[in-house]
């Protein structure tokens, strides 16, 4: 699913909303979860999951084409742990 589909879903249930209104929800939902991951804050949706910031350490890679050794500088990347509740009904459970 992509952002204009699950703002058609949520417009579709909800008549009663605009569809400019839906996208704006979703937008600032999506802006507020970057904005905390960006400072370093865990964002928790209870029963969904947990999205955090990992850090990688800088580490010697190798370029795969050449094999070249490549230095890899250290970088932060996004990081999703599903909820129990989300594990449970993706197992059938």
């Amino acid at each position: 699913m992509i952002r204009s589909e699950l703002i058609q879903k949520i417009a579709d249930e909800n008549p009663h909303l605009y569809q400019r209104d839906v996208e704006r929800i979703v937008n600032t939902v999506f802006e507020e979860v970057t904005g905390a991951m960006a400072r370093g804050d865990r964002v928790e949706l209870r029963g969904f999951g947990a999205f955090s910031v990992k850090q990688r350490d800088a580490r010697i890679g190798r370029n795969p084409r050449t094999g070249e050794t490549v230095h890899v500088e250290e970088k932060h990347v996004p990081f999703f742990k599903t909820g129990k509740l989300l594990r449970d009904r993706l197992n059938g459970k």
